[in-house]
């Protein structure tokens, strides 16, 4: 079980990665940016989680929750800056 949990998180590296490939400026770990790229990484491990677990409906509610948080941080990110929105999307491959 515990060896599961950890499939489902992002690892320390993973989210360093992240951070380093979308920030903004120097020091950036909060920009809408970083955020939605983070939870659509733990998105995408949910993901691949529940094509095994299909009965894991805690789970799925934890996912549910993900995606509505990333769709507001990208919907303010859209209404903020346009241009940034787009870029995001493109990267990330959604919206497709």
């Amino acid at each position: 079980m515990n060896k599961e949990v950890k499939n489902l998180s992002i690892t320390r590296d993973k989210k360093q990665e992240l951070i380093g490939s979308f920030k903004t400026h120097e020091h950036d770990t909060g920009s809408p940016e970083v955020q939605i790229a983070i939870l659509t990484e733990r998105i995408r491990n949910l993901s691949r989680h529940f094509e095994t677990h299909k009965h894991d409906f805690n789970s799925r509610r934890g996912l549910l929750k993900l995606v509505g948080r990333r769709r507001r941080l990208l919907r303010y990110l859209q209404q903020k800056d346009m241009g940034r929105y787009k870029t995001l999307i493109e990267r990330l491959g959604l919206r497709k």
